[in-house]
């Protein structure tokens, strides 16, 4: 079975109190967007013990360090089935970029090893188990719009408050942040005040983001950690699209390191001209929604090519 795997960004990102246990309750707008894997997954003879990964990406681990070898594990725990699978992962989606890819294969995962074994499980049960080994996976069992509160993965599906064909473009450094250390970093004294209710109101009224709407408590914490990253996100902000254009919002996702330009995708010249960043990530997105009983469907013609798609857009302005 050949499936997409999509990644998302976080709208707005509230941070409301640090718990007794070390975690975060959190208040955020996620949104399943296109730039995302492409997985295949087959059942493995009934004599298989064990799964079998294979990743394009040779830097990411194969073994049961790996989401996806957790996904399969939680669900034959859960679904009491017995079945192994090979699983071939081309990934696109950066890591340690806020983007949730590592989240994106899991859940897919979940979703094409539910399907392979017949659908034993219901989506409900596979967005509850998947809170087990983390807390961005359970957004891709929403519809693709969903407001998530406690670690994230309470999951409450909303209308989509933006066009769905609303221009992102996706840019990040190459040097990626530990979420837990970004969550070691904050400081709850410096945190928005605004009510994520309100952002989701607001947003859905205007139809469109503005720096006001994209509230990310995290932003502090990530910019003190990585000044670069608060100065890449001035410059797009002052510089624009690839026609001088101002963003209507620039603004950073989950706890980084990618930054999220809303309005257009044309990438602005300095990120393909200057060499200092030449190994900079950047990506067109659009915003994605699936039905009712299917999964998340690749882009019309193909996956998005990150870089090159970028800089072609930029050549072309």
């Amino acid at each position: 079975m050949q499936v997409f795997s999509p990644s998302k960004v976080n709208l707005f990102l509230r941070i409301m109190r640090r718990r007794e246990d070390g975690y975060h309750d959190l208040a955020s707008l996620f949104h399943v967007i296109d730039l995302g894997d492409d997985m295949e997954l087959e059942v493995l003879p009934d004599s298989a013990a064990v799964d079998v990964l294979q990743c394009s990406d040779p830097t990411i681990p194969c073994d049961e360090r790996n989401l996806v070898i957790k996904a399969l594990n939680l669900y034959r725990r859960k679904a009491g089935v017995s079945t192994h699978f090979r699983v071939r992962l081309d990934k696109r989606v950066p890591h340690g970029a806020g983007l949730g890819g590592g989240s994106g294969n899991a859940a897919t995962t979940l979703w094409a090893a539910n399907e392979l074994c017949g659908r034993p499980a219901t989506d409900a049960q596979l967005l509850e188990w998947s809170g087990e080994i983390g807390s961005d996976i359970s957004v891709f069992f929403s519809s693709g719009a969903a407001y998530c509160t406690g670690r994230g993965e309470i999951v409450e599906d909303v209308p989509p408050p933006l066009p769905l064909d609303t221009p992102l473009l996706l840019v990040k450094p190459p040097i990626g942040l530990s979420t837990p250390q970004i969550f070691r970093a904050l400081d709850l004294g410096r945190r928005s005040e605004e009510d994520p209710r309100g952002l989701l109101e607001r947003m859905a009224a205007a139809g469109k983001l503005s720096d006001e709407l994209t509230v990310n408590d995290l932003e502090q914490p990530a910019f003190d950690t990585l000044p670069e990253l608060r100065a890449l996100q001035e410059r797009l902000a002052a510089e624009g699209d690839a026609g001088g254009q101002p963003f209507s919002s620039v603004f950073m996702t989950g706890s980084g390191s990618t930054i999220v330009c809303a309005g257009a995708d044309a990438a602005p010249a300095f990120l393909s001209r200057e060499t200092a960043y030449s190994d900079v990530f950047v990506s067109p997105a659009r915003l994605i929604v699936r039905r009712p009983g299917e999964w998340y469907a690749a882009p019309a013609g193909g996956p998005r090519a990150g870089a090159a798609a970028a800089a072609a857009a930029t050549a072309a302005a």
